[in-house]
């Protein structure tokens, strides 16, 4: 019998690839959770658009599940992104408040500081309680030193007040623990007592203070009563 060539095979139908739209959605949605959900509004748009895609084109496109969980995962994010910032208020309004009484003893710190060098220049005298800060200005970098950035009224020229006991003392006779500087709301060149102290910090109940020896607390509202006052 004559050899007759078999026929050609037949091609088969390509296999459906995965829809890289369905993908997206699905990565988008996930970043959401790092983005506050910004980037799940263009998840939920790919994911709608790669489903109507894959169910028309069924034999030649797949992901159906990668589409479906991408709208479902952009959605519960853009559904957070209104909850979001009212669960970071908080956190950002702690950090906040943090880096104000940071800044607020540094410069304190500072003052204590130029108060303790202008005692070292003038034969171990504080200045006088009248005109203390225009006499340690000189050695003050900047003015902004003066401003607490918790304070409530921005335009007075100081934030902090000078213990009035203190004014023209021999600085080798007073004791260390004596409250030196402190944060007070009467301006510039304030000074006095507690009375004229505020609470700024912990909520209120916290004022930063500066001490004879230079160094600087934020002391608690139940302390401050114990603060020491007189040489």
């Amino acid at each position: 019998m004559p050899d007759y060539p078999s026929p050609p095979p037949v091609p088969g139908a390509a296999p459906a690839r995965t829809s890289g739209m369905a993908v997206t959605s699905l990565v988008l949605g996930i970043l959401g959770l790092f983005t506050c959900g910004l980037t799940s509004l263009f998840g939920l748009i790919f994911g709608i658009i790669s489903l109507v895609k894959i169910r028309d084109n069924k034999e030649t496109l797949k992901g159906n599940g990668l589409a479906v969980a991408g709208i479902i995962t952009s959605a519960f994010f853009l559904l957070l992104l209104p909850i979001l910032p009212a669960m970071l208020l908080p956190a950002l309004a702690a950090a906040k408040a943090r880096a104000q009484t940071i800044n607020c003893m540094a410069n304190e710190k500072q003052l204590a500081l130029a108060t303790l060098i202008y005692a070292g220049d003038h034969t171990n005298q504080f200045p006088s309680s009248a005109t203390w800060c225009d006499d340690i200005k000189a050695n003050i970098g900047s003015d902004t030193v003066f401003k607490c950035p918790a304070a409530a009224n921005p335009g007075d020229r100081c934030d902090y007040a000078f213990n009035g006991a203190l004014g023209g003392m021999d600085s080798r006779k007073v004791n260390p623990q004596t409250v030196l500087i402190f944060e007070s709301d009467a301006g510039w060149n304030a000074n006095g007592g507690a009375e004229l102290m505020v609470s700024r910090h912990m909520g209120g109940r916290g004022c930063v203070v500066a001490f004879a020896d230079g160094h600087v607390e934020q002391i608690r509202q139940p302390r401050l009563g114990t603060l020491r006052w007189n040489p």
